[in-house]
């Protein structure tokens, strides 16, 4: 897939084989946050710079999204664990079937 998008007022073409990607919709986001450092930067900073700097607000952004969902998958799997040991408890072991049933043998 072959696409222009636009950044800081530049256009771009990128390509990519990845179809499920919005390219535009991340440009647009690349574009605002370039657009967020470059206002707080001081006056006359150069592209370069703003584009670096805005990586690593995103690169930030990232890590903690995935510390957070590290933890989350953590509580889960812990849940999961728990909901087992809890389940097995309370279901007959397979050493006890037949345990408490009437068979042939058993005297009614």
């Amino acid at each position: 897939m072959k696409v222009q998008i636009t950044i800081r007022g530049r256009t771009y073409t990128v390509r990519s084989e990845e179809h499920d990607v919005d390219l535009p919709a991340l440009a647009r986001f690349v574009d605002a946050r370039m657009a967020e450092v470059g206002d707080r930067a001081p006056p006359g900073l150069d592209d370069y710079t703003v584009a670096i700097l805005a990586c690593l607000n995103i690169a930030s952004e990232f890590e903690r999204f995935r510390h957070r969902v590290g933890d989350a998958l953590d509580t889960i799997e812990q849940d999961v664990t728990s909901s087992t040991l809890i389940l097995r408890s309370l279901l007959p072991d397979a050493s006890d079937e037949g345990v408490g049933e009437l068979g042939e043998d058993d005297e009614e």
